[in-house]
């Protein structure tokens, strides 16, 4: 009898098997540990919502405070990109920060324009042609301001003031996760 069945029983048919009832055995929600995002915000404020005046050029022009959650268990280095897409000129970058340590999960406001940080946390040079933070300063209109992570498998091999292309293309085919928070600013002036 079990001949018989073996004989019959072709490996096409036990894939069509194993196909129909993989998901009923192994639903998505067991993996939920596998992401390709990463939760990112900021207490100063809300997602799509107005930046506080203190964090760009009409005030103290200092970085807010951000947080982020679970990264991938194999990211190497963390990057933050900070842009403008609303820029008369093009995209405007502001902020470029790369080499964070995957233990770290949050920046507080305030972080200092210097190259080189305490964990070798590197900072780039922003569209303003400085080191680190440069806060919303649109000439007219109210803009769009992304602030962009990206878990890396890697390090950059970067020296301090990097710019954001040469950031992005040291981050081809590294990323493993990435997010984003986005706030708006019109000046009141």
């Amino acid at each position: 009898m079990r001949r018989i069945f073996f004989k019959s029983f072709d490996c096409a048919t036990f894939l069509r098997a194993v196909l129909i009832f993989l998901p009923v055995c192994f639903p998505p929600e067991l993996f939920a540990g596998e992401k390709d995002a990463i939760d990112i915000l900021s207490r100063a404020f809300k997602s799509g919502g107005e930046i506080p005046a203190r964090f760009t050029c009409d005030a103290e022009n200092i970085s807010p405070p951000l947080e982020w959650g679970d990264l991938p268990p194999n990211t190497e280095s963390v990057v933050l990109i900070m842009e403008d897409p609303d820029a008369a000129a093009g995209t405007w970058v502001h902020w470029v920060l790369y080499n964070l340590p995957p233990f770290i999960h949050s920046l507080p406001e305030g972080m200092p324009a210097v190259g080189k940080l305490i964990y070798g946390e590197r900072q780039g040079i922003n569209d303003f042609k400085k080191l680190g933070y440069g806060g919303p300063c649109p000439p007219s209109g109210s803009h769009r301001y992304f602030f962009r992570i990206y878990a890396l498998d890697r390090l950059l091999n970067l020296p301090e003031g990097a710019s954001k292309a040469q950031v992005e293309a040291a981050m081809k085919g590294h990323v493993l996760a990435s997010g984003e928070w986005m706030g708006r600013y019109e000046r009141r002036s």
